[in-house]
């Protein structure tokens, strides 16, 4: 019997995404990438805190997001903050075209992670831009979440 070797499991995420927007709609999309970048990722090398999501000519593209030059690349190795295309399927896009035409919505990625066949995906999610009182609002449900589960464990303790 072979041993079955595990995977590293690479997952990036943009924290405060769940803080400041309320999600509409999530997207799992494949990007781009250059070989470097791939291994760049793979080692966890990435920020999508300044990344934001654009479309061109039809096209939907990433910009602004930080992947670190690979370490032991050569005079080949890619930019770090290049603009990289988004694949999703035609009625994907035209959902999010037509979401980003209401006032007050963008699409926000979210989560940069390995698919189960290896492959590099990216979830966009399309979203609307939380009020002050909103932010308050999921603060006070997060402590009192958070009271509830102390309570909980220590009668569950005993």
């Amino acid at each position: 019997m072979a041993k079955e070797k595990k995977k590293p499991k690479v997952e990036i995420t943009y924290r405060k995404a769940s803080h400041e927007y309320h999600f509409i709609n999530e997207f799992d999309a494949g990007i781009m990438l250059t070989g470097t970048e791939v291994k760049s990722i793979r080692s966890g090398n990435a920020n999508l805190s300044d990344a934001y999501c654009a479309f061109e000519n039809g096209e939907l593209w990433i910009r602004n997001l930080y992947v670190a030059e690979y370490e032991f690349g050569t005079d080949a190795n890619h930019s770090p903050r290049r603009q990289r295309k988004l694949l999703l399927k035609k009625p994907e896009l035209r959902k999010l075209e037509r979401g980003i035409k209401e006032k007050g919505t963008t699409i926000i990625p979210y989560k940069l992670f390995l698919s189960e066949r290896g492959l590099i995906k990216i979830t966009v999610c399309l979203s609307r831009g939380k009020k002050m009182y909103d932010k308050r609002e999921s603060i006070k449900n997060r402590e009192s979440k958070r009271e509830l589960d102390r309570v909980n464990k220590a009668y569950n303790v005993r």
